[in-house]
């Protein structure tokens, strides 16, 4: 099991706390951000396997930013691999 907390950048949330094991989501929350949507997003991958929430999540950009709080969830979990 591989627990990672995950200093955000350029996004409304400030960390994500997110735990892999065996390549699956175990669980995952976001600290700050726009609390619906990131419960939602949170939600969603959660028993999904890592590579599947990075090919999915990876690029998506909020508001011209380059970057949103999907995108960092799949920053973080490159970390986890």
């Amino acid at each position: 099991m591989k627990e990672i907390c995950y200093k955000t950048r350029g996004v409304c949330a400030r960390e994500i706390h997110v735990t892999v094991e065996d390549g699956i989501i175990t669980s995952c929350a976001f600290i700050g951000g726009c609390h619906g949507n990131t419960q939602g997003v949170a939600a969603l991958v959660t028993g999904m396997k890592v590579a599947d929430a990075i090919a999915k999540l990876e690029g998506i950009d909020c508001r011209g930013k380059g970057t949103s709080c999907p995108d960092q969830l799949t920053k973080a979990l490159k970390e986890a691999e």
